[in-house]
């Protein structure tokens, strides 16, 4: 009898006593990706803060909390999106049984996005405090986070094409459902970043 939390084969695609694996390779437990990912979007949901730098002027320090508005702001933005991508997250992986090497080697790019988030996020402050770049730097921002939208996309794509993939607790109209909240976030986060390339940021502040 297997033990708990070793690799399982595909149950379809053997060609032998000794076979059952297909071109994807083994499936595995998702608890070590899911583990992963939460430390992954943990770094870079703290490392947000490190964007808001004191100010070195203590003199007149209610002016110079005040002037740094634009990390403030960039600093809310990211870290809402970036809590509604952990979210997200957990709620794809509640629903997956196991993960094949695509679902791991998409999951791998998903996460290298989020690492990349905090940068966005900076330069858009940067840009803000400067009051130069907003275009780009929004579409930049935007731009990130629309990427973990599509990621996110193709993950379920993936996943609910193989329904071994999935748990025995959802059903149809349950994949229907994720299906629906990740393509509406695709949609909603290609909206703001089209907005952020036409209209001027500074019309928006």
């Amino acid at each position: 009898m297997p033990e708990a939390g070793a690799m399982t084969e595909p149950v379809h695609g053997s060609d032998g006593p000794g076979g059952g694996a297909t071109s994807f390779g083994v499936e595995r437990d998702p608890a070590r990706v899911v583990a992963f990912s939460d430390g992954v979007i943990a770094i870079a949901i703290t490392l947000l803060v490190l964007e808001i730098r004191p100010p070195h002027d203590t003199r007149s320090l209610l002016h110079g909390l005040a002037a740094l508005w634009p990390s403030y702001l960039a600093y809310v933005l990211a870290f809402l999106l970036i809590g509604q991508v952990w979210a997200n997250h957990h709620i794809m992986f509640d629903h997956i049984r196991s993960a094949d090497r695509v679902a791991l080697f998409l999951n791998t790019v998903l996460l290298m996005d989020v690492a990349f988030l905090p940068f966005a996020a900076s330069v858009l402050a940067e840009t803000f405090r400067d009051g130069h770049g907003q275009r780009t730097a929004v579409v930049l921002f935007g731009a990130a986070f629309e990427l973990t939208a599509i990621l996110f996309n193709v993950i379920w794509w993936h996943v609910r094409s193989d329904r071994r993939l999935l748990t025995a607790t959802i059903d149809s109209a349950g994949v229907a459902a994720i299906s629906r909240r990740f393509l509406l976030a695709l949609v909603w986060l290609a909206t703001g970043t089209l907005l952020g390339a036409l209209l001027p940021v500074r019309a928006w502040l």
